[in-house]
């Protein structure tokens, strides 16, 4: 998880949990803008978000935008907890 440019803080949403599938989903789809960037310039980017339903969007998400993109990582997502909250994060790492 080094060197991963982290998304988040600068939207109200990224704290938020989504009342629905489809809102978390067109929030992922949302995000794209945000990660190709990242993505076109092999530089590893990141997500966190107490919503569990976000991470497994990107994650299904996040293969599409690379192949789109040409561009070739793997994808690790990990579940921990800070201050009592449980985060999600899904990152990606470039292959060499």
């Amino acid at each position: 998880m080094e060197n991963v440019k982290w998304i988040y803080g600068s939207y109200k949403e990224d704290n938020r949990i989504f009342d629905s599938e489809i809102q978390a989903e067109e929030w992922v789809d949302a995000l794209y803008p945000d990660f190709v960037p990242y993505l076109f310039n092999n530089i590893n980017v990141g997500y966190a978000t107490p919503d569990e339903k976000v991470i497994k969007y990107l994650a299904n998400y996040l293969p599409e935008w690379t192949r789109y993109n040409n561009v070739n990582v793997s994808i690790h997502t990990e579940k921990t907890t800070k201050d009592g909250q449980v985060i999600f994060k899904i990152w990606t790492q470039q292959k060499i």
